[in-house]
């Protein structure tokens, strides 16, 4: 058998259900005992059962709420990248092939999406240079 992951990840909603992976048996059979939960908004670890992690287990799961993290972060950046193409592609659609019952359909959606957008966009903006202008200089930079 291939060698497996000492541990198992089910992802779900916020975090995960951590299972050791047991092939060390007298069938040979893949067994996971869940051994947690995990809350990766939290922070929180729920033991399973009345066992006890061991140091090993505790590393493995802080191990994988650090990747899970950041492969999270890494996915909603990516997100927003791509509804700016969808944004640059509606504008194409719209100046190309919309039909004015389809711009009917969607226009109102669309603007009150973009003004809403626009409006935390440029409040966003302003508080990030109200910032800058109040940090103090520092010789030399």
């Amino acid at each position: 058998m291939s060698d497996l992951p000492e541990y198992y990840f089910r992802v779900r909603d916020n975090g995960a259900f951590v299972f050791r992976v047991d092939t060390e048996n007298r069938q040979r059979r893949i067994e996971m005992d869940q051994i947690a939960v995990v809350n990766i908004k939290s922070g929180q670890v729920k033991v399973h059962g009345d066992r006890a992690l061991s140091a090993a287990d505790k590393a493995a799961i802080e191990n994988w709420m650090a990747e899970r993290k950041a492969l999270l972060a890494r996915r909603n950046l990516d997100d927003i990248h791509r509804a700016v193409d969808y944004l640059n592609q509606t504008a194409h659609w719209v100046n190309s092939s919309a039909d004015d019952e389809e711009l009917a359909e969607v226009t109102d959606a669309l603007l009150l999406a973009m003004h809403d957008l626009r409006t935390v966009l440029v409040r966003k903006k302003a508080d990030q240079m109200m910032k800058a202008a109040k940090k103090p200089k520092v010789p030399g930079e």
